[in-house]
């Protein structure tokens, strides 16, 4: 197990990162009334005008931190879908759930078929397809770190509800189910087999398929979740979808990232993984393109937004967005301050991680 101090400086950084908010317009509105949320969240929504019947819904998953709209402005999933025509539904975590606003991924009570925040998603979905008479077979979700481990959650629990999911510096469905494991996974020790990571998978909901596909993304340099967990989700999901553990992925390079592609016996690409080069955590983004860096928003050159929307295969392969804005990257962070005791210190870092309310 990596040194208990070195975990808490880590993420003491974290937490003292020291960037202007910024203020933008807020494209989305309030679902509410969407069923008894017994994950006690908040539900947001972006349907654009003259949206078409049978149209897809995209599920977006904020990391710690962060809040619905302020991982719009960021990631532009907005602006993509006004182009597109596709529907978007934002669940945001609340303080009285977690101090930070990470959505509680490794609570055994969230991380559940038909409980928890995990429940309360999925109504959320409901609602939504009912409200807008979307497509059950084009739903797909998304998420950053804690919002990519929610994702893990909800295709593990309900995997027959999405076409497709894409989980960004995120970790694999019941690697931790405790504060002690959860930090411990996050920087890549210890954690279960592969072969018990398909066994906690198969045995979270009673799916048999067909299986939702599988878009991975994780930064070379990122420091707050190890990329052995990116790993981990492919060998989780590989053999559901029938591919040999031997049979080698294809690669190639995309806007100068490698990208592995898995495809299944009727050669469809089902999974794909991307390894951004040089970037830290956060949503790699491509300047000129759409979206705005930030905290934890990167521009990395290419636009995961747009490359996660072609690959599910509801935004045109030849489409580029671009935006004329003035585009800075995120500051740089500040030094920790002093820890006023241990104490205080290791009950920063739990909240900081999102694993301590």
């Amino acid at each position: 197990m990596r040194n208990l101090s070195d975990t808490i400086s880590r993420l003491a950084a974290r937490r003292a990162q020291t960037v202007a908010p910024e203020r933008h317009d807020d494209p989305l509105t309030d679902l509410v009334n969407f069923g008894s949320n017994p994950g006690a969240l908040r539900a947001r929504r972006h349907v654009p005008e003259n949206l078409p019947g049978s149209a897809p819904l995209v599920v977006v998953l904020h990391g710690c931190t962060q809040t619905a709209s302020g991982y719009d402005h960021g990631a532009g999933w907005s602006a993509l879908a006004d182009s597109q025509g596709f529907a978007l539904l934002y669940p945001e975590q609340q303080r009285p759930n977690n101090a930070n606003l990470c959505f509680n991924w490794f609570e055994p009570g969230d991380m559940m078929r038909n409980g928890g925040e995990a429940l309360s998603i999925r109504q959320m979905i409901e609602a939504m397809v009912l409200a807008h008479r979307l497509d059950r077979g084009r739903i797909f979700i998304t998420g950053l770190s804690a919002g990519g481990a929610m994702t893990s959650v909800m295709l593990a629990t309900y995997p027959e509800v999405f076409a497709g999911g894409a989980i960004i510096a995120g970790l694999p469905f019941g690697t931790a189910n405790s504060i002690p494991t959860a930090f411990d996974r996050m920087r890549g020790h210890g954690g279960p087999s592969e072969a018990r990571l398909q066994q906690l998978l198969r045995a979270a909901s009673p799916h048999t398929g067909p299986w939702p596909t599988l878009s991975v993304w994780h930064g070379s340099a990122d420091q707050i979740v190890a990329g052995s967990n990116a790993d981990d989700i492919i060998g989780q999901w590989r053999t559901l979808h029938g591919i040999d553990d031997e049979a080698p992925p294809s690669t190639t390079m995309v806007d100068g990232h490698s990208r592995r592609v898995w495809k299944d016996g009727s050669g469809r690409e089902v999974i794909e993984q991307y390894r951004i080069k040089g970037m830290g955590h956060g949503t790699p983004l491509a300047a000129n393109g759409i979206g705005t860096p930030g905290p934890y928003m990167i521009d990395a050159g290419i636009s995961s937004t747009q490359r996660i929307a072609q690959f599910w295969q509801i935004a045109d392969p030849q489409v580029e967005i671009l935006l004329p804005q003035k585009r800075e990257r995120a500051t740089a962070p500040a030094r920790p301050a002093r820890a006023e005791g241990i104490t205080k210190t290791i009950e920063d870092a739990l909240r900081s991680a999102g694993l301590l309310r």
